[in-house]
């Protein structure tokens, strides 16, 4: 990895959600809204005058699912997000603006809805049975965790793995600059390995940013991840460093859940967080001490899959603000869930259990009614972190 991602200030969009959406479509529902990519072409401009270098675009590939999540082509695009060429112009856009581009890669699992699985389901005597775990008594197969709509792929299984690595080779060719790879606990270590350099070979500076979290997993859910000693751990409890930790040399890093969990705690949920300020700081700073300098713990306060900062935080507006402030001081690099710099939030909570309530924290990107004034605050602190990486490198 080259050190462009060192100093990277990452805006993460939900394609459907974003831009080019349409109004007339419930947004509380599961269903596709229409934002897409030439809507994300549209918005480069307003990205650029926020001063981000970097977009982390949530799955585009062809699926059953507004959040791209359920994948049934893993080397096409959905035309519901738009064609391979709007991608391209996406990508192209960017760069001419100097932002890279990390898509949301999805390795572990597939839609039951793939041809291949549903060939594999149907006939034990498929080419693509050994693509799945399959229990041949039941015909029963190991899942994304407990979602029996997402079967795990056998990505230690070659024609399955080689699959998948030319899935991600074809969108490199294309000109991504890396990968956000989703639940990167439940592939084997072998298989990272193997991803890393399948990756490497395309382009030598791509960046690997791992989803490594354990939140809301049960003993049932072990069988389908692939970690270290993971029943000897689970019987004395992980350490989210722990988790973060286990992909050192494999990926560049990882998101740092332990910092989202320890800003909600001490910001969002204190009645006067300037108080724990300190707390705050060593908490983080011992956290830092347990990695080595060159894997990367980019933070974020909120993203698609937990309550917004400001529904944790009573609606504070003071406390996102204090929140962003302390995110942007860190030397790793910040992503900006898109909406958070316009105060996007709700008014219910998000819930493992509580079917398609993720929904909360992804509402449309209110376009007509933005927050002028928390939009120009959270640009001074990208100029301001900008100057700085600019003196410390002039220094160095």
């Amino acid at each position: 990895m080259s050190n462009w991602f060192k100093e990277a200030i990452i805006y993460h969009i939900l394609v459907d959600r974003f831009a080019g959406y349409r109004e007339e479509r419930n947004p509380h529902k599961p269903v596709f809204l229409g934002g897409n990519l030439k809507g994300i072409a549209g918005k480069i401009p307003y990205l650029v005058n926020l001063g981000i270098n970097t977009i982390w675009l949530s799955p585009v590939y062809k699926t059953t699912a507004y959040h791209g999540y359920h994948i049934t082509d893993f080397y096409s695009t959905d035309k519901r997000f738009g064609s391979e060429k709007d991608l391209k112009n996406v990508i192209d856009l960017c760069h001419q603006n100097n932002i890279r581009v990390l898509l949301d890669f999805v390795p572990n699992h597939c839609s039951n809805k793939h041809p291949f699985f549903q060939e594999a389901v149907h006939d034990k005597k498929s080419k693509y049975r050994n693509w799945f775990y399959f229990n041949n008594f039941n015909n029963n197969y190991l899942c994304f965790l407990h979602f029996h709509e997402l079967p795990k792929l056998n990505l230690d299984f070659k024609e399955a793995r080689d699959h998948i690595t030319g899935a991600a080779r074809h969108w490199l060719q294309m000109g991504a600059d890396g990968f956000r790879l989703d639940h990167a606990i439940g592939p084997s270590h072998s298989f990272w390995k193997t991803f890393r350099n399948e990756v490497r070979l395309v382009n030598p500076e791509a960046v690997l940013i791992g989803e490594a979290w354990l939140e809301g997993i049960n003993f049932n859910m072990l069988k389908t991840i692939r970690i270290r000693n993971k029943y000897w751990r689970w019987l004395f409890s992980f350490k989210p460093w722990d988790i973060e930790r286990e992909y050192i040399g494999e990926m560049d890093g990882v998101l740092d859940f332990y910092f989202r969990h320890r800003i909600t705690e001490y910001i969002a949920w204190k009645n006067d967080p300037a108080h724990y300020t300190h707390q705050l700081e060593a908490s983080i700073r011992q956290h830092y001490q347990r990695f080595p300098g060159d894997y990367l713990l980019p933070s974020f306060i909120e993203n698609h899959d937990m309550n917004r900062f400001l529904y944790d935080a009573g609606q504070h507006r003071e406390k996102l603000k204090d929140a962003l402030k302390f995110q942007f001081s860190l030397p790793q690099p910040p992503i900006l869930y898109y909406g958070t710099e316009t105060g996007l939030t709700h008014n219910q909570p998000v819930h493992w259990d509580v079917p398609f309530s993720d929904l909360h924290a992804r509402q449309p990107m209110p376009w007509e009614s933005m927050d002028m004034e928390l939009v120009v605050f959270c640009k001074e602190l990208i100029q301001n972190r900008k100057k700085r990486q600019s003196e410390i490198s002039q220094f160095h």
